[in-house]
């Protein structure tokens, strides 16, 4: 796991044969963006630190491990490279947030969908209606919402919130899909990972990076609105790819590679070539309406799309690397 960002391009470049399905998706997958890191890294790093032992969420050692494998302060650098420490700390906070929300979810709807409802409920609430938390995560919950709503207009946190709860609601998809005994087809499979990969609550935080909020008009354009939408689906697809092998392992099945195995009966590496397929084609769309679009945007619009190809650059360079997904580098690149 030594490779630098630097040389990725150039090795792909170069036909070195791919050794493990890490570097099998480094020769193949379409990477526009060039990697880029926010040089308030560290400092987001010891604030995520701070803030989730604050709230309590790290009292417990599985979490405070599983924060040390994912590295969202990183991820946030890389997603946000041009951003000031405000809003990357309030970015890498929510990326923290979600990795721990996620799995809790994950956990509990695995026994059963009906177990997640208080849980998803008190989520709901406090995003909809400020109401009161019960619980160490929704305490977090709370102080995001806070963190937000001081940050950003009254527009961009409605807009932050609305997106958030859109993603609690896709959690309880995923776990009444992870219990039906007939594997999901690949459309209804993408449509539940949309709300589950958690990308479009942060666009707000895009927004408010801006000199000043975005015209109605600019922001709710159609270019722009599937622009959103590309970017999500492209950024969440990223890490698929590296979670597949540990995916398939625990028997998950909302993730983009394995939906193509199921869908056509190959191997893991075919379904992973697949998948990138897809994604390329995502990608280079998003490529081709913003160049459509670009001369029409605000400075601010430009800023603001450029945050969500951040999220396609930063998923991949934080992908490749972080321990969560090291299976990919034990995983060879031939069946």
């Amino acid at each position: 796991m030594s490779t630098t960002h630097e040389e990725v391009a150039l090795a792909a470049r170069s036909g070195i044969p791919a050794s493990n399905l890490r570097d099998l998706i480094d020769a193949h997958l379409y990477m526009p963006f060039p990697f880029l890191s926010n040089r308030h890294a560290s400092r987001a790093a010891a604030g995520v630190d701070a803030w989730l032992s604050a709230c309590g969420l790290t009292d417990d050692v599985g979490v405070a491990t599983m924060i040390a494998f994912t590295r969202p302060a990183e991820l946030a650098a890389y997603n946000s490279p041009t951003v000031e420490l405000d809003v990357l700390q309030i970015v890498a906070n929510q990326i923290a947030y979600q990795f721990v929300f996620d799995d809790r979810a994950e956990e509990i709807g695995r026994r059963s969908p009906d177990q997640l409802l208080p849980m998803l409920c008190e989520s709901i609430g406090i995003l909809r209606d400020g109401a009161p938390y019960r619980t160490p995560l929704g305490a977090a919950l709370a102080d995001l919402h806070r963190q937000v709503r001081e940050r950003c207009t009254p527009a961009q946190a409605a807009r932050w919130a609305w997106k958030s709860r859109e993603y609690v609601h896709g959690l309880l998809y995923e776990a009444v899909a992870q219990a039906r005994p007939v594997p999901l087809r690949k459309g209804l499979c993408t449509s539940i990972r949309s709300l589950t990969a958690g990308v479009e609550p942060f666009h707000p935080l895009a927004e408010a990076a801006q000199p000043h909020e975005l015209a109605p008009e600019e922001l709710h354009h159609p270019v722009v609105q599937r622009l959103s939408r590309l970017s999500a689906d492209a950024a969440v697809w990223i890490p698929d790819l590296y979670s597949a092998v540990k995916e398939q392992r625990t028997g998950g099945m909302i993730n983009l590679a394995l939906a193509h195995q199921r869908a056509r009966g190959c191997s893991l590496q075919g379904a992973v070539l697949l998948a990138i397929g897809q994604i390329n084609s995502t990608i280079r769309e998003f490529e081709q309406l913003y160049e459509e679009i670009k001369p029409e945007l605000s400075p601010a619009g430009i800023g603001y799309v450029e945050g969500m190809a951040g999220w396609i650059r930063g998923c991949y360079y934080w992908s490749r690397t972080v321990p969560r997904y090291v299976d990919a580098t034990l995983t060879p690149a031939l069946a």
